[in-house]
């Protein structure tokens, strides 16, 4: 049997309700036999596993539930193909779009499939997905696309590189995206129409998991450009401290101790940046 050259990874915890939609598609397509198809079972505690079981796919299974980028990790690990396609198992992503995918990946580095604005989008997430778009942007520069869409592909030996830096939660996806951008890999896009998930309602939400989203940012700048955030810091209170000594010169005839201590903790967390932004590099430099 010939080496598949394409891998498709398809995460699932506890989607038995829609997961047969997806299976369906792919076997009726014939995805199975052109390709690998690896589901991973990430610790579901329903009939998800037996209803892929049923199914002439590969099946991965985690004991206990890791998260959708730890499901994402493992099926990447396992996969054999020199491309890597992933998608959603829960019938919001249809696998017609895997052709144009896999077609672009050949002068692509990452091939995102963008939704449409006739997408089915839940709409109490878009006010935390536009702030984390605002600081993506400021952290890379340059306008982002579907940041955080889960229908994507890559090279697999690039994304194995960056397995490392990947988090074992939801934000795989924006991870991704920004370290591909980060790294000046080309990435490619093109329109996709996203359906209402099948079944139970997702795990994200993105503004009642405010503290989620807030350590997700966090992440993301400490990651990828912690200097955006210490540099204009440090200036800022460098300066306050110059500012408060010159009025302590003119109001009392000296430099206030505080203006000191204020100028100096401009100073230190100027430096904290420095290494701050040479441990990024270090935690991002390639494994394989």
């Amino acid at each position: 049997m010939k080496t598949p050259t394409i891998s498709i990874v398809i995460p699932a915890y506890n989607e038995e309700e829609g997961i047969r939609h997806g299976l369906e598609r792919i076997t009726e397509m014939q995805y199975h036999n052109r390709y690998e198809v690896i589901y991973v079972d990430d610790g579901s505690s329903d009939h998800t596993y037996d209803i892929i079981s049923e199914y002439p796919v590969k099946c991965v299974r985690h004991k206990v539930n890791k998260g959708y980028g730890a499901a994402l990790k493992t099926g990447i690990r396992k996969a054999i193909g020199d491309k890597i396609v992933i998608l959603d198992s829960d019938g919001q992503h249809d696998p017609k779009y895997i052709d144009t995918l896999i077609g672009m990946l050949d002068e692509h580095d990452m091939v995102i499939g963008e939704r449409t604005d006739d997408s089915f989008q839940v709409k109490r997430r878009q006010s935390g997905k536009r702030f984390i778009r605002m600081i993506g942007e400021f952290l890379v520069e340059q306008k982002l696309p579907d940041y955080n869409s889960g229908f994507r592909g890559f090279d697999r030996k690039l994304i194995t590189e960056m397995l490392h830096i990947m988090p074992n939660g939801f934000s795989f996806s924006t991870t991704s995206t920004l370290a591909f951008l980060k790294e000046g890999y080309t990435i490619g896009t093109f329109p996709i129409v996203v359906e209402e998930r099948i079944g139970r309602q997702s795990n994200v939400k993105f503004m009642k998991d405010g503290s989620k989203t807030i350590l997700l940012l966090l992440r993301i700048i400490m990651l990828f450009n912690p200097l955006k955030l210490f540099f204009p810091t440090s200036i800022f209170i460098f300066g306050l401290g110059i500012l408060w000594g010159i009025a302590g010169y003119f109001i009392a005839d000296r430099f206030p101790n505080s203006a000191t201590l204020i100028t100096m903790m401009g100073v230190f967390i100027f430096f904290f940046g420095l290494l701050a932004d040479q441990v990024s590099m270090l935690n991002r430099t390639k494994r394989s």
